[in-house]
């Protein structure tokens, strides 16, 4: 039986001025204040404020981080003041604002943000690697790979992490902990699970020795996204389980760090796992909080995320009306934000949702760009899976060749996925593409080298009415719309070849309705 679980909200404390009592002095012995102090040399003040923000940044107050840089970095859109700084301050501070341009720019889906924050990262790490400072490096690479992740570029992110791990000794525990952690979440948001799992393995031991909630919360809340997953795909109750206690743990860590942005991604995540085994008035009391949190926190981002979310909620609960508004919502969200990784899931979930609310055409354009935003940006599993999406969703509207097409492609996709529900689904398409084959084999196909009983006007026929029989379905029953998917200048030629050809197609198309007259002609 699933555990229940109701994690308690809990504010941040944090400020740009100083940072909560508690966590302080855990994070270090230099007084809050030192950063101020103008007796201070210039390069040690930047090492001073970079710390600061370094410790507001782990504890999700992006906006607090970077007005503790504000004397080196007053405009976040702009260069960062190295004038006067000796190499060490000025690595420390084109990595601190590079990390924070990152995370402030993906939370409020800032579009080049990535970019730039890829740009001062790289700055930094040359710095670095001149000073022989191979942790530094380490580190620096980490926080590379998450600007390369963002954009859904999996296997650059994922070969950075590899030299960040090669470049950690024994000494640096906790930049090594953090990376593992990432690696991670890359392998599970990548579809190889086992690989994920690994990973997580390989960090557990190191999260017990370290003093760090936040980072102790980040671990359990992204083992519990993975056992949910495998949970959900093995129909296993003791990986769900496992799960509700792993979110439980997070949330204690995240309560502990004044984390209030991660807290929310708890209750997000809960929300999913719980619509997943069909809990729907919990998941969307979990979802309420989570969307209420990241609003407070101006989060751009994860209210996105949240309405996606939202959307498989109401989608499943077959609240279609709902679910498409959501879903619009999400997509609008991230359409400017350069993470394409989700937003092509974004545009996946609007896919299904348009296609069951019987808008083939608008479901077909969200799914193909979706396919054509996660292959361009690096993500082969969600292009698979939108691919998929096409052949659950419109194979009834799709031609068969189309559907063989987009089976193809979905297979090469998904070739490495390591998720136990892509194999199912891929089966199960696989089913729906060969029944497609076999019905298309029989329906009006000469048999070959056969003439017998053929004619060649009722095979016109059969296949003029498979025409417009599609473009009525892909158009919702609108004749206008299907007349100019048949390239018909005027809707009423299309009109006239239905009531004089295809009489059986009039239960098809949409109700006619009767237009009122303009009030011009009552003047």
């Amino acid at each position: 039986m699933l555990l229940s679980f109701k994690p308690k909200r809990v504010r941040s404390g944090l400020t740009a001025n100083g940072l909560r009592e508690m966590d302080y002095k855990k994070s270090t012995t230099l007084p809050i204040s030192d950063a101020d102090d103008r007796t201070f040399s210039r390069s040690r003040r930047a090492m001073l404020c970079c710390q600061k923000a370094r410790q507001l940044e782990r504890a999700g107050e992006y906006e607090a981080a970077c007005e503790a840089l504000g004397d080196f970095w007053p405009d976040p859109r702009r260069s960062v003041a190295l004038k006067d700084l000796d190499l060490p301050a000025r690595a420390e501070l084109l990595l601190r604002a590079g990390a924070l341009t990152g995370w402030a720019g993906s939370a409020s889906q800032v579009g080049d943000a990535q970019e730039r924050a890829k740009d001062l990262i790289s700055r930094s790490i040359e710095i670095f690697e001149q000073l022989g400072e191979t942790a530094r490096v380490a580190g620096a690479r980490s926080d590379l790979a998450l600007c390369y992740w963002r954009q859904g570029a999996f296997d650059e992110a994922r070969l950075i992490l590899k030299d960040a791990l090669h470049c950690l000794t024994g000494n640096d525990e906790e930049t090594r902990v953090i990376t593992l952690i990432r690696q991670g979440m890359l392998e599970k948001a990548a579809g190889r699970y086992d690989d994920s799992l690994k990973a997580y393995d390989d960090a557990a031991p190191l999260v017990e020795s370290i003093d760090n909630h936040a980072i102790k919360g980040t671990f359990h809340n992204e083992l519990a996204g993975l056992f949910t997953r495998l949970g959900l795909a093995e129909e296993s109750e003791a990986r769900l389980d496992r799960a509700l206690v792993e979110y439980a743990a997070a949330s204690f860590h995240f309560e502990q760090a004044g984390h209030l942005r991660f807290r929310a991604s708890v209750e997000n995540n809960l929300g999913y796992l719980l619509l997943k085994i069909k809990r729907f008035p919990d998941a969307h009391a979990h979802l309420d909080s989570a969307r209420k949190l990241w609003l407070e926190l101006k989060d751009v981002k994860c209210v996105a995320q949240s309405d996606d979310t939202r959307a498989r909620a109401l989608l499943e609960e077959t609240r279609l009306v709902e679910a498409e508004a959501f879903a619009r919502q999400s997509v609008s969200a991230l359409e400017s934000g350069g993470e394409q990784s989700i937003l092509a899931e974004a545009l996946t979930t609007l896919g299904v949702v348009l296609a069951r609310r019987e808008k083939a055409a608008q479901s077909r354009a969200a799914l193909e760009r979706a396919i054509e935003v996660a292959r361009d940006s690096g993500d082969p599993e969600g292009a698979g899976r939108a691919a998929l999406s096409i052949i659950e969703e419109l194979s009834s509207r799709t031609p068969t060749s189309e559907l063989v097409s987009a089976y193809q492609a979905a297979a090469q996709l998904l070739e490495k996925s390591q998720d136990p529900s892509t194999g199912k689904r891929l089966i199960s398409c696989a089913n729906k593409v060969i029944g497609s084959l076999a019905s298309s084999t029989n329906d009006g196909q000469l048999k070959d080298h056969s003439w017998d009983g053929f004619s060649l006007k009722k095979e016109m026929l059969r296949s003029e009415k498979r025409l417009i029989q599609r473009a009525l379905s892909d158009s919702g029953g609108v004749v206008s719309q299907a007349a100019r998917l048949l390239g018909f200048r005027h809707h009423q030629s299309l009109i006239a070849l239905i009531n004089s050809r295809h009489r059986d197609l009039l239960a098809v198309r949409s109700p006619v309705k009767i237009r009122r007259r303009s009030v011009m002609w009552k003047i």
